[in-house]
């Protein structure tokens, strides 16, 4: 009988965490190797538990995994261990509706065991910049972050190309992008994106360099926030995101406390 092969380590952040049982924690993981998982940490919650510090959102770590007992759900894998993979430190309060936004779409559009390296990529990169502190920075992180995900998961059309005619994109004209139709010419009055922009995009995306396409998203980024958005919500099939319903219910406890406040859509600002 051959030796068992020592499992792999593999670059992971954590989605989303539930509580198992008084010293264990159910996990929703991203990994760049295996996508998306469902892992369950076995006394992670105990006082002492080396796992308490690293098992933390927005926080790079590499972690090895086993397969589960006969006994237990074959979609939960074992974690077996976590270490902190360095790195920027933990999201300032500001930025943490926004990076929950990023984890609440990767656990809605991504099925589990399917990778996606490329994303992952983005979603690591993307951190920094939302950390950053600066609205602009922030926008133009999520909408990249957005276009990413929707193109790896094969819901966004090329944008140089009209979808329906296979014409290619001129660069001084104005383009609709819908989720049931993709691209197509715009009318005069209706919300739309210059084809200088989406050419822009689709190199950029091309390319692959996230900073390159960061900078073309935050020069147009009031227009593609509509326009994602709107594909978002359709291939999501609802237009609410938990996310976004606990950032107006921390407003509304706000103006509860403080007086009326000024209403702020937490898709701008800061979650989408």
């Amino acid at each position: 009988m051959s030796p068992r092969r020592p499992a792999a380590a593999s670059a992971a952040y954590v989605l989303h965490r539930y509580d198992w049982s008084e010293t264990s924690l159910i996990l929703d993981l991203f990994t760049r190797e295996q996508g998306r998982l469902t892992v369950a940490a076995k006394g992670a919650k105990r006082p002492y538990s080396q796992l308490r510090p690293v098992l933390l959102p927005f926080q790079g770590m590499t972690v090895v995994l086993g397969r589960p007992a006969k006994e237990e759900p074959s979609e939960v894998l074992n974690l077996r261990s976590a270490e902190w993979a360095g790195g920027a430190p933990m999201l300032p309060a500001a930025a943490l509706f926004a990076g929950f936004y990023l984890n609440e779409l990767l656990m809605k559009l991504l099925a589990r065991h399917d990778p996606h390296p490329v994303l992952f990529d983005a979603y690591a990169a993307s951190l920094p910049a939302l950390a950053a502190g600066d609205d602009t920075l922030t926008q133009a992180a999520l909408r990249a972050f957005e276009i990413v995900l929707l193109r790896e998961i094969g819901l966004l059309p090329e944008l140089d190309t009209v979808t329906a005619t296979l014409a290619s994109v001129q660069p001084q004209r104005q383009y609709l992008l819908r989720a049931d139709s993709g691209l197509s010419t715009a009318r005069e009055g209706e919300a739309s994106l210059s084809g200088g922009l989406l050419l822009q995009l689709q190199q950029t995306l091309d390319g692959g360099a996230l900073s390159e396409l960061q900078t073309a998203c935050a020069n147009e980024r009031n227009a593609l926030k509509a326009t994602l958005r709107g594909l978002l919500h359709y291939h999501l099939g609802t237009p609410r995101l938990r996310t976004r319903d606990v950032m107006l219910g921390a407003q509304q406890f706000i103006g509860l406390a403080d007086g009326p406040a000024e209403q702020v859509d937490p898709t701008t600002h800061p979650a989408s």
